[in-house]
This record gives C-alpha cells, sequence and structure tokens, in this order.
C-alpha cells in the first residue's frame, strides 16, 4: 500500500487496512511517498521486496503524478488499483472510488445554494453517494493477468 505520510488521512486509513489483511488472508506493506522523487524510491524498495501488487490510497500528490506511478507499474508489470479513474486511463490496472462526476455534481448544488444565498456553514457535509470500478483490460493483458468474467460483470467500465 503507497501512502503519502503527508497526509492527515493517512493514519486511519493504514490502521483499517492493517486491521483488513488478515481476514482476507494477505499480508500488507505499507510504504510511503510525498513527492516523485520518493515514488521512485518507493518502487526500487517495492521491486527489491517482490510485491505482487499494490493499492495506492487516494491522495492529491498521486493524483498528480497518476503517469509516473503507472509508467513504473508498467515497468515492473505491478498490477496496481488506484482510487480515481483518471488513473486508470493512464494505465493503471484498475479503481474503486468516488465517481468525479457525481462528485462534481454535488458541488455544483452546494454553489448553487451558496448563490441563492444560502451560508456555506449551514450546508450540511455531503458523502460520495456513487461508486465506479473501473477495469484497463489493456494493461491486464500487459501483464499476462486474466480477468475472470464474474469480476468484468461487476465492473462499471472495462478499458480495452
Amino acid at each position: 500500500m503507497l501512502v503519502n505520510p503527508n497526509n492527515p488521512n493517512t493514519e486511519p486509513i493504514v490502521k483499517q487496512a492493517q486491521a483488513a489483511a488478515p481476514a482476507l488472508g494477505q499480508e500488507i506493506e505499507v510504504v510511503t511517498a510525498g513527492n516523485a522523487r520518493e515514488i521512485d524510491a518507493a518502487f526500487a524498495s517495492l521491486v527489491q521486496k517482490r510485491i505482487e501488487a499494490l493499492m495506492i490510497n487516494p491522495d492529491p500528490v498521486f493524483a498528480d503524478r497518476r503517469v509516473q506511478i503507472a509508467t513504473l507499474a508498467t515497468r515492473q508489470a505491478m498490477p496496481v488499483i488506484f482510487g480515481e479513474r483518471a488513473s486508470v486511463d493512464a494505465g493503471g490496472l484498475m479503481s474503486y472510488g468516488a465517481s468525479q462526476i457525481d462528485l462534481a455534481r454535488q458541488v455544483g448544488l452546494y454553489v448553487g445554494r451558496i448563490l441563492k444565498g444560502d451560508k456555506p456553514a449551514d450546508l450540511p457535509v455531503m458523502q460520495a453517494v456513487k461508486f465506479e470500478f473501473i477495469i484497463n483490460l489493456q494493461t491486464a493483458r500487459a501483464f499476462g493477468i486474466e480477468v475472470p468474467p464474474t469480476l468484468l460483470a461487476l465492473a462499471d467500465e472495462v478499458i480495452e
């Protein structure tokens, strides 16, 4: 699991992942990176440890460096799951996360209410309600991964 140590949400997410891993019969290795140079170093560490797959914790640093991460993963034939679709468009294997279109729609609703006179402090906190699962079959084929039909059937979109 790649996380940004500078993100205040990292610690609780890591704790949740570490608690869930044994129940799934998996081990989890947490690697940190907060910038492009550290991402390169993190991948070198992952390769040295022979990590089989990587989960990227959603973070603005990683979103900005999605092409770098997808390129490093492709060089190492390392399957990576991201939290946002754009990283799969950049060559990542799969993503599961909040629909960016739905989040933009929610922002529009907030803006509309503020423009009509509502005070921002009085608006309720909204959480994502729509999530999407995207699979990049081109990347799967490049890695020699056969994606089961049952998993493909669960996907909201399959990039061929």
